[in-house]
């Protein structure tokens, strides 16, 4: 059974996701891998780990830097878009990496586009900040949730696109 709940938020509305004691997604409205990889009965509840995730969340949203480690994470995905994810959580607050960097971290051949498409299908967003990965030049590309969005989060984190 997946318990979810809602959390306003200044990006908008996250629906919030958790199966077995773990978050398994975090999803702003509008993403087009919505509820991506749940073919479970759904329940709107909030446990203990939607309500540490909103906790998490009015942290980083009041301009702390919660770490990722005090919650509880179980994205669904392959073993690749995994590694990837884990990458992702290495990245600072107020950082960010390009994609071409990260693929390189994985194999001397990987693409920068099979880091995109793990990238994209990230189900926890912002707190697996896939809002941190630019394409090259500092060029901001890439987000589900939109690149206003993406832009405002790496705003709310201190980074200066453009330089």
């Amino acid at each position: 059974m997946v318990y979810i709940s809602h959390y306003k938020s200044k990006v908008g509305s996250i629906l919030l996701a958790s199966l077995d004691g773990y978050l398994i997604g975090l999803w702003i409205e509008g993403q087009s891998n919505y509820l991506d990889s749940i073919d479970d009965i759904i329940i709107e509840y909030e446990d203990q780990v939607i309500k540490d995730t909103k906790e998490w969340l009015d942290r980083y949203f009041n301009g702390d830097r919660p770490s990722i480690d005090i919650l509880k994470l179980n994205p669904i995905g392959t073993s690749f878009r995994k590694k990837v994810w884990d990458i992702l959580k290495t990245i600072p607050y107020g950082e960010v990496i390009e994609y071409n960097k990260i693929a390189k971290m994985i194999s001397k051949s990987m693409s920068a586009q099979a880091v995109g498409g793990a990238v994209g299908h990230n189900p926890i967003s912002i707190i697996i900040p896939c809002h941190r990965v630019i394409g090259t030049n500092n060029k901001l590309v890439g987000y589900n949730g939109g690149l206003d969005i993406k832009k405002s989060l790496l705003e709310h984190e201190g980074y200066k696109l453009g330089e």
